[in-house]
């Protein structure tokens, strides 16, 4: 029976060990999903954002046909869609530390993922400074025969492999027989109005 030399049980090893520095080096590995915590909440809960102190909440769901940014000119046209616009107004209130950097995202239970519609500038969720609150609306532009168990996702873009969380808000659409009245009774235009700052209270 003839054995392995040395040399090449060492050069065997160093190939494993740089596939597994190779497999950790990718993202999905780096930031393993243990170290996320989800907090789940419904529309009208103040939802605590990653540690930061500062709190998430959404005020309201609208459904539209179209939608015009509130900073237009008079010359300026809803924009339409073949799908369905929603709207989610929502109102945050800034901790000490400064909130990790996310992108909100729509999710079903389909798989579906729509990310916020591009263009409108008052289409947008974000934090004010230490001691405001902020409120506003960001848009979705989404699937209408995909909205069963719509969720608002908001997960911050985590730079370390630290403990972190991510906020997701039922927005109330459990059934698709729901999810269609909700299209069926869409309004025909919503108005993005400019995000409004206050002190907290």
């Amino acid at each position: 029976m003839k054995l392995y030399r040395p040399a090449t049980v060492l050069i065997g090893l160093l190939f494993v060990m740089l596939g597994g520095l190779t497999r950790l080096a990718t993202p999905e590995n780096v930031y393993d999903e243990q170290n996320i915590k989800v907090v789940r909440g419904t529309i009208g809960e103040a939802l605590p954002y990653a540690g930061s102190g500062s709190t998430v909440k959404v005020t309201r769901v609208k459904f539209a046909q179209a939608v015009l940014d509130g900073s237009a000119s008079e010359d300026e046209k809803p924009i339409g869609t073949n799908g369905i616009y929603v709207a989610v107004e929502w109102d945050t209130v800034r901790g000490v530390k400064k909130p990790d950097t996310f992108y909100p995202a729509l999710v079903t239970d389909g798989g579906s993922s729509y990310q916020e519609i591009n263009g409108p500038t008052n289409s947008k969720l974000d934090f004010p400074d230490a001691g405001f609150a902020k409120t506003g609306s960001v848009v979705f532009e989404v699937n209408p025969a995909d909205l069963k168990g719509l969720t608002l996702r908001l997960r911050p873009s985590m730079l370390f492999n630290v403990y972190n969380s991510e906020v997701q808000v039922d927005l109330g659409v459990p059934t698709e027989e729901i999810a269609q009245q909700m299209v069926d009774g869409a309004d025909p235009q919503y108005v993005i109005e400019r995000p409004v700052t206050r002190v907290a209270s």
